[in-house]
């Protein structure tokens, strides 16, 4: 009797060793729980014994096979440790270190080798991909759907941008990432019926934060959207049938043996970890070399504050001045200076901005057959032949960057014309802005030359329309939470005007309602390596001096980040360092004034800090205080206000 149980226990045992796995972080705290229900594979994820995702769903549908159901884990994963130091200068932190554990889970189906599911657990990151093997003869696929799902708990609210309907907004041009966020909603909503874009943040219940979103995504594989279903799930969605006009599939293509990208879940107790991550960096690796060292700079452009009327000769003169005195290194030359300056009086710019040490960047629209966008220059970032000449022409007088505009989709053909204009601008030694576009994934560290993409509702809006500009403050305490997590974030703000128009005049335009001290902040709380912001000329007489004089000196790249304190649409504080210099910013968007105690144990007690604080009327002053052997140090920021302290 003792030994039929106990070879029914060695039996049990066996069976359920071999229908579950375990992966988990360094530090134990973040455990992956992999299991086969029913022939189909299922994942877990728990963060300190609580379940942040339920059982949620594995697999992909392809035309060599059903790789969701009828499949045999083999009897033990692959396990290794991930340990890799890397530097970045243009995301949130120049140096990491990255460690993980990764699993390899192989799948057979029918007796034959089908997927791995590869699993990668770092503190407080988990991400997953697949790898597909010939099946018969095929050496190709198409991954007709990934079923891959992520179940919250119940009671989970949503932090979520929906995705637009394809071939909407201006000129046809959307989806481009540029919708509002819905926050703290519930879930079992699926946006406007089209899902939601990545990254998306979810807050389960007391326990923490979910953050979700891809990286590695590059010209192999489409750019994929967040669908909601019922009962907590979201699942993978690839691109709509309608976007780019329709033109290019749905559902990618790859060789076999291939690879998926990555599906990335960033878990924190606190928001820390979800601000801090990098996840979408630590995942890829170059694509190629850099062909020259490229410099992450600071400018300014005039289109944001004086419209498509003032792309002229005269005016971007007046604004390579400008970069110069504010010791800026570039100006964005946008729309229609093809036709309103030319080319000769580019190369004139050019070379009146190199005696100034101020460099050009030019606009460019991708169109290309998907979109009615009439600005211009047109038709020639989408055409090889064309494109190369432009750029070789560009580095023939000087020109350090483009930025190209109206995308409007995440199809793999889409995927391969943003690898194709970064890789061949880096053969002329250009970097690369990317504008109503699709989110960066990873891009940072996979293109060597990439600067940033806006992917957001970003500061044109500001001047279109009044509700934007009440929706300010609202904005800027939502993105570092989201958007700005995972990539840089091309906004174009930190205006100084009072009104978004060319004079600052009065009563024209839209006003913005945020405080100068706001305006800094701004500068500090939003991340992007090149950074083009919506100062003016004007500017240099009619905004306080202090201001200027913190914005001739606010970096744009960052050698580590901290979260303080915040809640998604309400208000954030964030600490960045540069050197040995600490910079904390934070916005308010709540009615209330936000009177905040931070610990600011980074600073040395006793050290003297340079305060910019609003008062309740958002008139900035500027004084100094020295930190209390506390470390800690209290702070009121009014509505539409914000706060700056450097040590």
């Amino acid at each position: 009797m003792n030994f039929k149980y106990a070879l029914c226990l060695l039996l049990f045992t066996f069976l359920k060793l071999n229908a579950q796995s375990v992966v988990k972080s360094p530090d134990g705290k973040l455990t992956v729980v992999l299991a086969v229900e029913n022939n189909m594979p299922v994942y877990s994820v728990s963060y300190n014994g609580k379940t942040f995702l339920k059982n949620s769903p594995l697999g992909l549908k392809t035309n060599v096979g059903d790789f969701t159901t009828g499949l045999i884990l083999k009897a033990s994963a692959d396990q290794k440790k991930i340990d890799e130091t890397y530097q970045l200068p243009n995301i949130k932190k120049q140096s990491v270190h990255y460690t993980a554990n990764e699993a390899v889970f192989s799948f057979t189906k029918e007796g034959k080798q089908a997927i791995d599911i590869i699993f990668r657990v770092s503190n407080n990151n988990a991400a997953f991909k697949y790898k597909i093997y010939p099946q018969k003869e095929a050496r190709s696929c198409v991954v007709q759907e990934e079923v891959s799902g992520f179940v919250l708990p119940e009671g989970t609210t949503t932090f979520l941008c929906p995705q637009s309907k394809p071939m909407t907004g201006f000129a046809r041009t959307a989806p481009s990432y540029e919708t509002s966020y819905t926050l703290d909603d519930s879930m079992g909503k699926n946006g406007i019926g089209e899902g939601y874009t990545f990254p998306c943040l979810f807050k389960v219940k007391n326990q923490g934060w979910v953050l979700l979103s891809e990286t590695g995504v590059d010209s192999g594989y489409c750019g994929s959207r967040l669908m909601g279903r019922d009962k907590g799930l979201y699942t993978i969605g690839f691109p709509m049938e309608g976007e780019n006009n329709g033109n290019g599939t749905t559902a990618p293509g790859i060789p076999l043996m291939g690879e998926t990208p990555w599906r990335t879940i960033t878990i924190g107790e606190t928001l820390a970890p979800v601000v801090e991550t990098t996840i979408p960096f630590d995942l890829v690796k170059p694509k190629y070399k850099a062909s020259k060292e490229y410099q992450y700079t600071k400018g300014s452009w005039s289109w944001i504050i004086k419209m498509d009327n003032n792309t002229t000769f005269p005016v971007q003169k007046q604004y390579i001045d400008f970069s110069a005195a504010m010791g800026y290194q570039t100006i964005l030359i946008d729309a229609l200076w093809d036709t309103q300056i030319g080319k000769d009086k580019i190369a004139e710019l050019a070379q009146y901005g190199e005696t100034k040490g101020v460099g050009l960047y030019l606009w460019y629209n991708s169109n290309g057959y998907w979109n009615d966008a009439p600005q211009g220059p047109r038709g020639m970032m989408d055409n090889v032949i064309m494109r190369r000449q432009e750029m070789a022409w560009m580095k023939s007088i000087g020109v350090k960057g483009i930025k190209v505009d109206f995308f409007g989709g995440d199809k793999q053909v889409t995927m391969k014309l943003y690898e194709e204009i970064l890789t061949d601008a880096n053969d002329f030694g250009l970097m690369v802005i990317f504008h109503g576009c699709t989110l960066p994934r990873g891009w940072e560290r996979m293109y060597p030359n990439f600067a940033s993409s806006e992917a957001v509702l970003a500061s044109e809006n500001l001047h279109f329309g009044q509700k934007s500009c009440d929706n300010e403050a609202v904005n800027a305490a939502t993105h570092p939470f989201i958007r700005n997590t995972v990539g840089s974030m091309d906004f174009g703000g930190s205006a100084l005007n009072q009104f978004y128009n060319s004079e600052n005049e009065p009563n024209k335009g839209s006003k913005r309602i945020t405080s100068d001290v706001f305006a800094l902040a701004a500068a500090v709380l939003f991340q992007s390596g090149v950074q083009h912001f919506a100062l003016a000329p004007n500017n240099l007489t009619d905004a306080p001096a202090w201001a200027i004089d913190f914005m001739k000196e606010v970096p744009t790249t960052w050698d580590e980040v901290r979260f303080l304190e915040g809640y998604p649409g309400k208000y954030v504080v964030l600490a960045r360092r540069k050197g040995t210099k600490w910079y904390i910013a934070g916005v308010n968007a709540q009615k209330e004034t936000a009177k905040l105690k931070i610990k600011l144990p980074m600073i040395a007690s006793g050290e003297t800090l340079r305060c910019y604080l609003d008062d309740e009327h958002l008139k900035g002053t500027v004084k100094t205080m020295k930190l209390k052997n506390s470390h800690e140090i209290e702070i009121a920021i009014p509505c539409n206000g914000g706060m700056l302290l450097l040590n």
